[in-house]
């Protein structure tokens, strides 16, 4: 089976950066990540509509590669969690999480019994379809899957600590669009509030051995959050990148 070098290299203080994708989910879409230099590729069901078996198709396109697979799913239910990592993705990043008992929860539907309550299906996509001892695969398995948690609520803020020292919780992503509305200065990244959660949330992830991971949409965001501590992210969208070359060059073809 594929190890996931991506959990070892944060659990050993690492960094690491990728894609997240929302809108293109072509053929090419994890070679072409993979020649750019990605070191994951983050698919988005949340929020695109994105389905399990697009999903499969991708995280099967992937195999071969040097490009770790994952999903955000809708919400933290098992049936989105345990589904994601049967189609083969090697990590899964739940939105708004709110207390440790829901992160405690989440890391249970990655985990087979007695650890977990994930369902056994072996000889799957999950496990590259092929034999081998069950138990060595369970271990592998648990060793491999990465769990993210998204901090992006007032309450998810208010109990961060709390789900940072969650046993199986390997990283803590900030929602900064969601985490403002929440708090009352939607879009306002500049708002003390805001900025103070942010730190917040770095310091619980280095209290308790988590990585504090971020979507940088730009330049600036890269460069400021990397500063912060962010160990984990992935750069823009996949829709404003292609959007924002397409517009470059039909001006200067206008002009």
């Amino acid at each position: 089976m594929r190890t996931n070098p991506l959990k070892a290299k944060l659990a050993a203080g690492g960094s690491a950066f990728g894609a997240m994708v929302f809108e293109f989910t072509s053929a090419g879409l994890p070679q072409i990540c993979a020649n750019a230099g990605a070191e994951f590729v983050l698919y988005d069901m949340e929020h695109t509509g994105l389905s399990f078996e697009t999903l499969k198709t991708q995280v099967a396109l992937c195999r071969g590669l040097p490009l770790v697979p994952m999903v955000r799913v809708p919400r933290g239910e098992y049936f989105f969690v345990a589904r994601a990592l049967d189609v083969g993705a090697l990590g899964v990043m739940v939105p708004m999480v709110g207390t440790a008992e829901e992160a405690a929860d989440i890391v249970a539907c990655t985990r087979y019994p007695p650890l977990g309550r994930r369902g056994a299906a072996f000889g799957f996509a999950h496990d590259d379809y092929e034999g081998g001892d069950v138990a060595a695969k369970i271990a592998a398995i648990h060793e491999r899957t990465l769990v993210i948690a998204q901090i992006e609520t007032a309450e998810g803020l208010a109990n961060v600590e709390a789900i940072a020292a969650t046993p199986g919780v390997d990283v803590l992503w900030l929602g900064h669009f969601d985490l403002t509305n929440f708090l009352g200065i939607p879009g306002q990244f500049r708002h003390p509030d805001y900025l103070a959660a942010v730190k917040r949330i770095v310091r619980a992830c280095e209290a308790h051995g988590k990585t504090a991971a971020f979507l940088a949409t730009d330049d600036d965001w890269a460069r400021e959050y990397k500063a912060h501590g962010f160990r984990l992210m992935a750069y823009g969208l996949d829709q404003a990148m292609l959007g924002n070359a397409l517009r470059r060059g039909l001006d200067l073809l206008r002009n």
